[in-house]
């Protein structure tokens, strides 16, 4: 049986979740889906479409799609919803999965890493982060948590950019960019994006490339290397007091948001003995700080690419294609986290390379 791929949706409350969720449970979009949702707060969907006294732990949707809350733990209810997918007695292809305004996505993503039951049947697609444009600078200031959703999306959506100036929404994209540079940012009307941008993005897969935003790298590198060999990017951000605060023009930023993201970049290959002991150890101590991170790598001894990547704790590796005639043999990684210390990480990435 193919693996069946799942969606985690997170963002803030009031983002538009709600909004994106009745439409994948009631359009016709032919699609058959299980979504499956904490129960949590009053913007429940339950009041609307589901009738809540219902006992049955699973809804059958008008649309052939299935709505399920989480009544013990995540694990329980993928559990039982593969049993019955097997016994014929429900049917979807693909499970959304909703995680309250203000979760971690992190344990829900490990879910799937670490329970081998539940990685022979699904697999994460991706996590989308909802943002709502209107609230974000104040959310993002005010709860981590907030800006831990950002820090873990593979793909951003923007919601309710219509209630706030070009100016705000640019300032507002720069900042994100800086949170997780290699989620692509895309506005949207109030949880109204097309179903094909919400599916199938692939942004777990060990694919070949590493997408990290392009302005992001030029940003990076404008910091000067001082005297190091060019081989890596440094690029400290400076902590001037006149660019921490809300007087900035738009390109000036806040550089005091703790989820923060920086590249490493090689061309001479890595060590793999020294590489696994090196991110054995900062797994060990900074696991829980961070959230996202993945890397295209030039190993030494082998002719083909080596794709890693990790949430938390917990990473994981694989051979990818040959490296192409005449491609440059460039090791990047990308490490997405809360207040990691990057010359840490930078030196150690270092002393990996054989």
């Amino acid at each position: 049986m193919a693996l069946i791929p799942v969606t985690i949706l997170t963002g803030f409350l009031g983002s538009g979740k709600t909004t994106l969720l009745k439409r994948l449970l009631s359009e016709a979009h032919g699609q058959k889906i299980a979504v499956i949702e904490n129960e949590f707060g009053e913007e429940n969907i339950d009041n609307d479409i589901l009738v809540t006294e219902s006992k049955e732990q699973i809804v059958q949707m008008s649309n052939g799609c299935i709505c399920c809350t989480i009544r013990e733990d995540l694990r329980e209810t993928l559990q039982l919803l593969a049993a019955k997918k097997r016994k014929n007695l429900l049917e979807f292809d693909r499970i959304v999965i909703e995680t309250t305004g203000v979760a971690d996505p992190g344990p829900v993503a490990q879910t799937f890493f670490m329970d081998e039951e539940i990685a022979e049947t699904y697999l994460i697609d991706s996590i989308i982060t909802l943002v709502d444009a209107k609230h974000a600078p104040q959310q993002l200031n005010d709860r981590q948590e907030a800006r831990r959703q950002v820090g873990f999306a593979d793909q951003i959506f923007l919601s309710k950019t219509d209630l706030v100036s070009k100016e705000e929404t640019d300032a507002l994209i720069h900042r994100l960019k800086h949170m997780n540079p290699r989620a692509p940012i895309k506005a949207v009307h109030f949880g109204e994006v097309p179903l094909n941008e919400v599916l199938d993005l692939r942004g777990f897969n060990l694919s070949a490339k590493l997408d990290i935003d392009p302005e992001f790298l030029q940003e990076e590198e404008g910091h000067g290397d001082h005297g190091h060999d060019h081989d890596h990017v440094h690029g400290e951000h400076c902590n001037h007091p006149s660019h921490q605060h809300g007087h900035d023009h738009g390109h000036h930023h806040h550089h005091d948001d703790d989820v923060k993201s920086f590249v490493f970049r090689s061309d001479r290959p890595f060590d793999p003995a020294k590489l696994e002991d090196f991110l054995g150890a900062i797994v060990n101590i900074y696991g829980p700080r961070m959230l996202r991170y993945k890397g295209v790598l030039h190993m030494k001894g082998t002719e083909r690419k080596v794709i890693f990547q990790g949430v938390h704790q917990l990473m994981g590796s694989d051979l990818g294609p040959q490296w192409a005639e005449g491609e440059a043999r460039t090791s990047k990684m990308v490490f997405i986290g809360i207040d990691l210390p990057k010359d840490i990480f930078l030196q150690g990435l270092e002393q990996s390379l054989a």
